[in-house]
């Protein structure tokens, strides 16, 4: 009663295989680095150092925003008088 009911003539199976005509490419393997201990500090003091730089200006330019804003006000209470 609940059985699917499945189409009479079945999908014919695809007329053509493919055959590859040449062989595949081998692959090379990359050249290995060597990666020593002053590399790594190098990398970690330069992340160090670009993330206070982000910092810097990310703070920098809150205090400009809010620089702004409070001369903003004080220049617009100047002008109610």
């Amino acid at each position: 009663m609940f059985l699917p009911k499945y189409p009479d003539s079945p999908t014919p199976p695809p007329a053509h295989t493919h055959t590859p005509a040449e062989p595949a490419p081998v692959r090379r393997s990359l050249p290995s680095v060597s990666i020593d201990n002053k590399t790594i500090a190098t990398v970690i003091v330069g992340g160090v150092v670009l993330t206070a730089l982000l910092a810097a200006v990310a703070v920098t330019a809150i205090s400009v925003a809010v620089a702004a804003v409070v001369l903003r006000s004080l220049l617009r209470e100047q002008y109610r008088r």
